[in-house]
């Protein structure tokens, strides 16, 4: 059964109404198809309407819908032959953040991101994408080896932020994400980030920090969670919805203020709706950014990451 956001109230209502009448017609006894083209023809027209203007609020309960695909299976659709690596080789292993050797269209790459989980049991086990320092030092790693085998490095950003836990700072949380964004910068060989759904703060950025950044249409990218932005400024999370307006957290505001290459469209009505093909054009979108690296030498990949990132905010 579809989860409908608040928002698409109107659209779920038409959708039980479509559901009754096929009920009652389970039998074959009354022909409905006109009944139910014409209200399944009110209801996409609404959902096109709904999707043609949502807010940045809006957009973030998109972002946070969990239907959408994840990392494992952005990994099945689109790469062969996934080798997982597990461990950072100093504490254990961090399942919320994933990697592994794979091949993508025929080119071997190292894929790593966060893994938020579809279920309660797996939501825990990944800790609901919230990485911890073990998690940034593997990823510290498997970068490292992508840079020494030559390949390059694929992300998949989906996390509302680093685990905040007590443990992980006695670990070294921010030192882990500080190496992690250093070591992006550092690759020799060509790195294409993509925002899933959520890419929140450091947790997000130290994965994030490539040659082409790539984002979700319906996806959001910020410092902070509007709700974590409203409790700070108006000390209560009800202005989340004026913080996400304010914070500029959505493709579209990203892409004009440079801090995003390219936004990858969506099905109508998200991601959730039709994964499949929302994969497809993620696919797509990571080729054409690899193709545009191909030829740079570590040299200019490094300046070319260095210049992207200096960029930003600049008048």
């Amino acid at each position: 059964m579809a989860s409908f956001l608040d928002f698409e109230k109107p659209i779920a209502e038409l959708q039980g109404r479509i559901d009754e009448l096929r009920e009652t017609a389970s039998d074959g006894a009354l022909d409905i198809s006109a009944d139910v083209a014409r209200l399944q023809a009110k209801s996409d027209k609404l959902l096109r309407d709904t999707y043609a203007k949502l807010t940045p609020w809006q957009k973030t309960q998109v972002a946070r819908h969990p239907d959408r695909p994840h990392f494992k299976h952005y990994v099945e659709g689109l790469f062969d032959d996934f080798l997982p690596l597990a461990g950072d080789r100093a504490f254990g292993d961090d399942q919320a953040i994933l990697g592994g050797f794979a091949t993508f269209r025929g080119r071997k790459v190292m894929v790593l991101g966060h893994e938020k989980g579809d279920d309660t049991a797996s939501r825990l086990r990944h800790n609901f994408g919230m990485g911890k320092p073990e998690g940034y030092r593997k990823a510290i790693r498997l970068m490292q080896l992508a840079d020494r085998f030559g390949l390059p490095v694929v992300t998949l950003v989906d996390t509302s932020g680093a685990f905040p836990g007590v443990q992980a700072e006695e670990r070294g949380q921010a030192e882990a994400i500080a190496r992690a964004t250093e070591q992006c910068l550092a690759l020799g060989v060509p790195m294409v980030a993509s925002i899933l759904g959520e890419g929140g703060s450091g947790g997000a950025i130290a994965l994030a920090t490539g040659n082409r950044v790539l984002m979700f249409e319906h996806a959001v990218y910020s410092v902070i969670s509007p709700e974590g932005c409203a409790s700070i400024l108006w000390r209560t999370g009800d202005k989340a919805a004026e913080a996400a307006e304010a914070m500029k957290v959505t493709a579209q505001d990203l892409k004009s203020l440079g801090v995003i290459d390219g936004i990858v469209p969506e099905p109508l009505g998200g991601a959730h709706r039709e994964p499949s093909a929302a994969i497809a054009e993620l696919g797509d979108a990571i080729a054409g950014a690899l193709g545009e690296l191909d030829g740079l030498d570590a040299a200019a990949l490094r300046a070319d990451r260095r210049a992207k990132f200096l960029a930003i905010g600049r008048l």
